[in-house]
């Protein structure tokens, strides 16, 4: 069974986008369980396609202000 966001970890600096290098502030989680970690610029950028088959969707982007 997989987490849910409630106990989910908070994305650290060693999380990075894994399109770009950046750290992360999304995690996207697919329906096979894997992890997709996105900065919020590629977040933004990729999200109506992810969303779309994503599992769940945890936006921390709120740490950035």
């Amino acid at each position: 069974m997989s987490a849910t966001l409630e106990t989910r970890r908070e994305l650290t600096a060693a999380d990075r986008c894994d399109a770009c290098g950046a750290q992360a502030y999304v995690r996207v989680v697919m329906e096979s369980g894997l992890d997709l970690l996105f900065c919020g610029h590629h977040a933004r950028a990729k999200e109506e396609a992810l969303r779309a088959v994503a599992a769940e969707w945890d936006d921390q982007t709120d740490r950035l202000s």
